[in-house]
């Protein structure tokens, strides 16, 4: 124990030391201060509660108007969707109607209501618009299927392409065509990846919209920690294989905010990596530092505190401080640094109203690499609501990058 006390020591002089140019020592204060920044980072988000009161619904058929509480999500342009009775019901909701100077509230139209009662009261925001199994949300046939991954049994929705027949069980030869393993951020649920799915569907791809380690009801990994994509990615590599086991001849990997990181990681550590012909990343993590940098800006917190919380959990002696089984290195994920790498075409989504993945480390990635990465900007979208805002130009751009 004193030889592992010394070497704790040893690097908190040398994390103290990090990024602080002539700013002088961080005191013990801002030690605990990256230590807490560090564990927000990497701590998976619970399940959410409500965030929204609907104050209002008139119903017309199947249609009619909601309104709210006004907020920055509910103001939002696009088409969105609320979870009712504690994620028991799903309405979908379309164009701002109009807004309640006096009252503080937004008038919606109302789309649809999939399951449960839209009545006033508590609900949740939802930003994917769809919720639940493909089967039912998008009237696609679906099956649910585990794949198998280091951690455990990862469930999974298996929607065959448009004209595709996909074997029930692996192994039995027949060419099933293209797969799309699609990859949810960060404190996101598989639902995220439905918007996504009518369109491969439509090209005859192949939909595996798996869940991940620490996923709500998932099973955890080791430490119970989002690692940045640097362990996420053995459960993108065994979507891979199970697709590739029951006859995936190509693979599109698709992935959103965090889940980009996820991504570029199973290309990079993956030996399934060369099936892989294509990828499309909807206002993905390109450089984690990035982020990280940008989120201690937008919370007040010290850029040399955002610095020394990357150096502990970045190295061995300092992991446990945060709680991570192995040393995330962060710098492993910068993806313009590491542009030279990419061997990939890429189709980069990501909006220049990013508020929270800025989205500079994409621009610079396209321009660093023209030769395989095109980057679809100006959407005017807050981070991952380019579809919302304007789904029919995401379909467009997602369907001519993948018949190209």
């Amino acid at each position: 124990m004193p030889q592992q006390r010394g070497s704790v020591t040893s690097a908190l002089k040398l994390a103290l030391g990090t990024g602080l140019g002539g700013a002088g020592l961080l005191g013990a204060g801002s030690v605990g201060l990256a230590t807490y920044f560090a564990r927000r980072v990497v701590t998976p988000d619970a399940e959410k509660q409500d965030d929204v009161a609907v104050r209002a619904v008139e119903r017309d058929g199947d249609g009619g108007t909601v309104t709210m509480d006004a907020t920055v999500d509910t103001r939002a342009p696009g088409r969105y969707g609320l979870w009712l009775q504690g994620g028991a019901g799903h309405a979908r909701l379309g164009d701002v109607l109009g807004v309640g100077e006096a009252t503080d509230t937004v008038t919606r139209e109302l789309r649809g209501v999939d399951a449960g009662v839209l009545a006033p009261g508590s609900a949740r925001w939802n930003q994917y618009y769809y919720a639940g199994s493909p089967e039912w949300s998008l009237g696609l046939p679906t099956r649910d299927v585990v794949v198998t991954s280091d951690v455990g049994g990862l469930d999974a929705w298996l929607v065959p392409g448009r004209g595709t027949d996909v074997p029930e069980q692996p192994g039995d030869g027949q060419d099933s065509g293209r797969w799309a393993v699609l990859v949810h951020g960060r404190g996101a649920r598989r639902d995220e990846a439905l918007r996504a799915v009518p369109v491969l569907h439509e090209l005859g791809t192949t939909c595996l919209v798996p869940s991940y380690r620490n996923d709500v009801g998932a099973p955890a990994s080791a430490d119970g920690m989002h690692n940045l994509g640097l362990s996420e990615w053995r459960d993108v590599e065994a979507a891979m294989l199970y697709a590739v086991r029951h006859g995936a001849q190509d693979l599109v990997l698709v992935g959103w905010s965090a889940g980009g990181a996820i991504v570029l990681q199973a290309l990079d550590r993956s030996w399934l990596s060369d099936r892989v012909s294509r990828i499309v990343l909807d206002a993905p993590v390109i450089d984690w530092a990035d982020v990280l940098r940008h989120q201690a800006r937008l919370n007040h917190v010290p850029l040399p505190v955002e610095s020394l919380s990357r150096v502990l959990i970045g190295r061995s002696a300092t992991r446990r401080l945060v709680g991570v089984h192995e040393p995330i290195d962060v710098a492993k994920t910068n993806w313009v640094a590491r542009a030279e790498e990419l061997r990939t075409p890429t189709l980069l989504i990501h909006s220049e109203a990013d508020e929270f993945v800025p989205s500079g480390p994409s621009e610079e990635l396209a321009r660093a690499r023209p030769d395989l990465v095109r980057l679809e900007t100006g959407w005017g979208a807050r981070h991952t609501k380019e579809w919302n805002v304007d789904p029919e130009r995401w379909d467009a751009a997602v369907r001519d990058f993948l018949r190209s």
